[in-house]
């Protein structure tokens, strides 16, 4: 790898990683509306349909296998070069090396929920809780590390900052509806959808910075032959 100026560029790489779960919701949750499987919503505040549901059903079953299973893919591909790129930068903290690990578990996590959804059964329904749980959790936990590095960095200081902001966000998300679940059950399971609308879009605008910075780092990959 390397950030010389006549590599190839990787930020639409790190785009694509960030956009495709993001437009796959949207997408499915689009065509469910449309075929009639559920009704018409704003899902971040109407809490109305969960983000599993909008691609259990008609061709969005299909949708979201098709696109989502590559998702998995391509992050894995995504948390392993934040770790190149993180080195590369110089901004070496003592947890970098565990956010390819981090993210590797939590995309495998995420392929194993999506190949689970739209099947009945205790089997099933346990490997979409443990896969969705580990993938949000352990996702949180690598853009936590890769944001606490680029602010101990002396040039991306203030990106890093702006990524720790986000983070803490989710965070307090994450933390309301952990006591919302504990005070108030009965209204949290009202609106727990939301939170997970929530919160899956707040990881991946985090995702898009990150795409963006390395852009504006000229991360890039070189080929040569000797």
């Amino acid at each position: 790898m390397s950030n010389a100026k006549n590599g190839i560029p990787l930020w639409w790489l790190a785009m694509a990683a960030a956009l495709t779960p993001l437009i796959t919701i949207h997408t499915t949750f689009a065509v469910s509306v449309l075929e009639g499987h559920i009704s018409w919503c704003i899902p971040y505040w109407d809490s109305c349909t969960s983000i599993s549901r909008t691609g259990r059903y008609g061709t969005s079953y299909f949708i979201f296998k098709g696109t989502m299973l590559p998702a998995a893919l391509l992050g894995i591909l995504f948390w392993f070069l934040n770790g190149r790129w993180l080195l590369q930068l110089g901004a070496t903290s003592r947890g970098r090396p565990w956010i390819p690990w981090l993210g590797f578990v939590a995309c495998v996590s995420l392929a194993a929920y999506t190949l689970a959804l739209g099947h009945e059964g205790e089997g099933y329904n346990l490997t979409r809780r443990i896969g969705v749980v580990l993938y949000f959790s352990l996702t949180y936990l690598a853009q936590l590390l890769i944001s606490s590095a680029l602010r101990e960095h002396p040039r991306w200081h203030p990106s890093g900052q702006r990524l720790l902001w986000l983070c803490e966000l989710a965070l307090a998300v994450g933390m309301l509806s952990v006591v919302l679940t504990v005070v108030v059950p009965e209204i949290y399971s009202q609106i727990d959808d939301a939170f997970e609308w929530v919160m899956a879009f707040l990881i991946n605008m985090h995702a898009i910075w990150v795409a963006v910075l390395w852009k504006q780092s000229h991360f890039r990959a070189r080929l040569w032959a000797e």
